[in-house]
């Protein structure tokens, strides 16, 4: 299984995609319930010298898990947006669209 990482990164990391994830929404993301939720989580899972560190590593797990949800869930949109059916392409575009192109026939024909 590969390392976490720092907790502070992970939260960086959820904040951004909330930020990605509220930019449609037209209100600041800082004032979404998910925002007041992760912060106020990672403000109480602090290691400090009278808690054992199970809990935040338990807390960490589970954001990082989120965080790759997040991600991924963007990523798919972004992926279905760009090539999702759009009816019926030609050759031409169809070619262009893999990285080709197709071959030109002998007397300007195409």
């Amino acid at each position: 299984m590969a390392a976490l990482g720092s907790p502070l990164r992970t939260l960086r990391g959820l904040l951004r995609e909330l930020r990605y994830a509220g930019g449609r929404a037209g209100r600041p993301y800082r004032d979404t319930p998910a925002y007041q939720h992760i912060v106020a989580a990672f403000r109480a899972h602090r290691v400090t010298s009278e808690k054992l560190c199970r809990a935040q590593q338990e807390l960490h797990f589970q954001a990082a898990t989120y965080l790759c949800l997040l991600r991924s869930v963007r990523q798919h949109a972004a992926l279905h947006q760009e090539y999702h059916g759009r009816g019926e392409r030609s050759p031409e575009e169809v070619a262009g669209l893999v990285g080709f192109r197709l071959p030109q026939q002998p007397g300007g024909k195409g």
